[in-house]
């Protein structure tokens, strides 16, 4: 990561901010980079504040809502993110490309030809610019009745945190210059079945982008639970085990040798959740080990459909009363997702988790690809990979079977070292995954060897 802007950090304002010391290794590979800690300093909970309060003075932001005015509605609201992005863009120069990918479409919660846009901020990498990292949330909203487009929606945790926390991302990253392409997407269309999340999947293939990652942020604004209890001390980061692409032979395959719980999406968690124990102060990431809540989706459903890593980041703690509800009191108790319901200190930890994740992916090499592992009956394993662009070496990864992170690693120097043999380390027993590290110790997520782990689209069949 190259600095463009000059930055100062004290040891003292770190804590305040709630950002960790570098004593709170992630794991005894870690580097830990200062200038990771100094970006957690810049989040503005004030300026997210104004920015969800901009966004429930739409009124209703629902994907069939009013287009034309300028103060009601769901066109008026897309067109204030764009304005936002070209702020930011002409405050770095023009280092952003804006285009607003869209789709008409028709089905069960659209009765009518919608036309359903996306208004998506673009940050060129300056190396590897065909590598991308993604930081997606939803603008639209909407009451009890999923096809009441008229009432007023303030949807302002579901998901006006979301679409916050990526432009807070994008005001701060785009200060900085990274390996990688960095997208800060603003999405249409999920309260109606996802349509956003496809537009921007579909809007990536074209590209012919290689999404590295996905970051869908989705309700991340509340602290207090429905029973009152109030926690701002975890985040939960859901990914999928397997992955929704995989075929029937690779499956057959996953069933017999393993792979269950180390799909690209579930080591980006890990990933995620070793940057909040490292970079964070008394603040956890939880892995869920499912694609999504119980029985519900989101925009990342859109992305692994179509073969990109994604995982969805979402509040600790959900009230359910200020979900998806018409806007009343009941009984004494408050219905509606009004702006009283965001925690906007809880949220700014959410957004540093978010922005220093994806400064710490977009400048470390690629995950490795073509990952293979041989040793039946050997007491050695044996594991080859190909060379990354930019990687100075490889640290090979292993964890007994049952442990949720990886444990034991070994490095490997040489960008082009493609081989180790693990002597005395039996295959029966581990499971096993390659990261590249770039010269000043930035290190990508975790490959898992085969078709389960791979983080690049498998060609069609």
């Amino acid at each position: 990561m190259r600095l463009i802007a000059s930055l100062c950090l004290a040891a003292g304002a770190a804590l305040s901010l709630g950002l960790a010391t570098p004593a709170s290794a992630q794991t005894s590979a870690a580097v830990d980079h200062a200038e990771l800690r100094a970006l957690g300093v810049l989040v503005q909970p004030e300026r997210m504040r104004a920015d969800i309060q901009t966004m429930v003075d739409f009124g209703t932001r629902h994907t069939m809502s009013e287009t034309e005015s300028e103060t009601r509605g769901i066109g008026a609201a897309r067109r204030w993110a764009e304005r936002e992005f070209e702020s930011i863009s002409a405050n770095c120069g023009g280092c952003l490309e804006i285009v607003t990918p869209s789709d008409t479409v028709t089905g069960r919660r659209v009765p009518t030809p919608t036309e359903v846009v996306d208004v998506v901020a673009i940050q060129r990498g300056t190396g590897d610019p065909n590598r991308v990292i993604i930081i997606s949330g939803h603008l639209d909203s909407r009451v009890s009745d999923v096809m009441d487009f008229t009432s007023d929606a303030p949807g302002a945790n579901d998901d006006a945190s979301g679409v916050a926390a990526v432009i807070e991302a994008a005001r701060i990253l785009s200060a900085y210059q990274f390996d990688a392409t960095l997208v800060y997407a603003v999405l249409s269309g999920e309260e109606q079945g996802l349509l956003g999340g496809k537009i921007l999947a579909d809007y990536a293939t074209e590209q012919g982008w290689f999404v590295q990652a996905n970051l869908n942020n989705d309700i991340v604004g509340n602290s207090e639970a429905q029973s009152g209890i109030v926690d701002t001390t975890r985040v939960r980061v859901f990914s999928e085990g397997t992955k929704t692409v995989e075929t029937e032979t690779q499956a057959n395959s996953r069933r017999y040798n393993g792979g269950e719980v180390d799909s690209s999406s579930r080591n980006l968690a890990r990933f995620i959740d070793g940057i909040a124990d490292r970079y964070l102060t008394n603040f956890d990431v939880e892995m869920i080990y499912r694609t999504d809540r119980f029985g519900r989706g989101g925009d990342q459903v859109e992305m692994l459909r179509a073969g990109f890593p994604a995982v969805r980041i979402s509040e600790g703690a959900e009230n359910y009363d200020r979900q998806h509800q018409d806007l009343r009191v009941e009984d004494g108790v408050h219905y509606g997702d009004t702006i009283d319901g965001v925690d906007f200190d809880y949220l700014a930890q959410v957004t540093r988790l978010n922005i220093i994740s994806m400064a710490a992916l977009a400048s470390a090499p690629a995950p490795p690809t073509g990952v293979t592992i041989a040793g039946a009956v050997q007491p050695d394993t044996t594991l080859t990979w190909q060379a990354v662009p930019g990687a100075a070496g490889y640290r090979v990864w292993w964890r007994a079977t049952t442990a949720p992170q990886w444990t034991y690693s070994r490095w490997v120097e040489g960008g082009e070292s493609t081989r180790i043999v693990l002597e005395g380390i039996v295959i029966d027993d581990y499971f096993f995954g390659v990261s590249a590290v770039s010269a000043d110790g930035y290190e990508s997520p975790v490959t898992f060897p085969g078709p389960p782990g791979d983080y690049r689209v498998a060609p069609a069949q």
